[in-house]
């Protein structure tokens, strides 16, 4: 399992100093920079926390972080405050521009390392919970559920109806060949004939209603379910 990363943004060298060896004996990979300028040359899209100072230099952190929520790539990324700013007003201006936690200075750092734990593990279980749901438009798949809606409406399919869905909404405009169809829906079977994928997928249009004229067929090449996108 890859590492975490980490960035740390402060404008004390030596606090990031500390923060990066203890954090990195924890087993994360930790980056730092010593203003929110420099974070900004960063690739911020490869972390999975940033550690921000609300004190710095032109551009503060509560700004960094208002600028980091308002890129959609960007806006998921869990952000921690770190500073010695601790009153009512300043905790609510963090959580205002998106903080998921907020840590008055001076602070011990088995606390830090703790929080960061916390977070850290929200915010996967929460992208876990995202990835489980499967949407387009009113047509939904839970995944962990294996059920399916049409316009809130809960629809009755089969597992290999509910398996080809799946595979469709989670690779949009793509084109399965029925060789590949047959390999993700049918792996555990040993002799399956063409024909019994396009007697699914006839059923299966019709269950999905509108949605039916979205599964195209590619002659010669197979199906794709079509946005449009």
């Amino acid at each position: 399992m890859s590492k975490y990363k980490i960035l740390v943004v402060d404008d004390e060298v030596d606090l990031c100093e500390i923060l990066q060896f203890n954090l990195e004996t924890e087993g994360y990979d930790v980056d730092t920079a010593f203003s929110a300028e420099e974070a900004l040359n960063k690739d911020i899209s490869q972390y999975n926390l940033l550690m921000l100072d609300v004190m710095m230099g032109e551009i503060s952190g509560f700004k960094l972080a208002s600028m980091i929520r308002k890129n959609p790539k960007l806006a998921k990324i869990p952000i921690m405050f770190l500073t010695a700013k601790d009153t009512e007003n300043d905790k609510l201006t963090g959580f205002t521009v998106g903080a998921d936690d907020y840590i008055s200075k001076p602070f011990s750092i088995r606390e830090v390392c703790a929080r960061v734990k916390v977070v850290l593990r929200r915010n996967n279980t929460q992208q876990d919970e995202e990835q489980t749901l499967v949407e387009y438009e009113d047509l939904e798949i839970n995944i962990s559920k294996k059920k399916v809606k049409l316009e809130q409406q809960e629809l009755q399919l089969t597992k290999k109806e509910f398996e080809i869905l799946k595979l469709f909404l989670q690779y949009p405009n793509r084109v399965f060949s029925r060789e590949e169809i047959l390999s993700k829906v049918w792996s555990d079977e040993v002799y399956v004939l063409d024909r019994t994928i396009d007697v699914n997928i006839t059923r299966l249009r019709k269950k999905i209603g509108k949605y039916g004229k979205n599964i195209v067929t590619r002659l010669g090449y197979g199906y794709c379910f079509e946005t449009n996108s």
